[in-house]
């Protein structure tokens, strides 16, 4: 089993990753840390110093040895769906998409200082409102379960669980 969480920034993928692995006994991947691992730098350091295209080139690569991982949960970067390449190998797992709404990233991002498409925007609203008109129909096209956004971790593991059938 391959569980590959997917959504846009702040939407809790991390966090939510991590929670669903322990309950389940699998491994966790989350692909931002092991870029920022084989890196020696943080994402926005890659962003600034690299340009966001290297970066997806690094995230190409994580999720490209990440594909052969059984028995895990891999966590993703927002822009993860981006690329062609990327999407292909989404679909080498289970994919489940975190919706969040806008309000929500903006709450969630508001003293985050670490999120580079958000460094330096005057109005985080319309760059978050950009990046979803193009992300999130892909999302959509590349998941294959939906979970709808709650503030409530455990609600969020225990729908995941019910949709792929570990609990009822």
């Amino acid at each position: 089993m391959r569980l590959i969480i997917i959504g846009p920034m702040a939407s809790g993928k991390s966090v939510i990753g991590r929670k669903l692995s322990k309950r389940m006994g699998l491994n966790f991947f989350d692909t931002d840390e092991c870029i920022e691992k084989k890196a020696g730098a943080s994402i926005s350091w890659i962003f600034d110093i690299e340009g966001e295209y290297k970066f997806r080139d690094r995230e190409f690569e994580v999720l490209s040895n990440l594909k052969t991982e059984d028995n895990c949960v891999i966590s993703t970067g927002g822009g993860i769906v981006l690329r062609k390449e990327n999407r292909k190998l989404l679909k080498k797992g289970t994919v489940i998409y975190l919706e969040t709404s806008i309000q929500s990233q903006l709450e969630r991002t508001m003293n985050d200082r670490d999120r580079p498409l958000l460094q330096g925007v005057k109005n985080k609203e319309e760059t978050l409102r950009g990046i979803a008109t193009l992300r999130n129909p892909l999302y959509l096209k590349c998941s294959d379960i939906v979970i709808s956004e709650t503030n409530d971790l455990n609600e969020c593991v225990d729908c995941i669980l019910r949709e792929i059938g570990q609990l009822k």
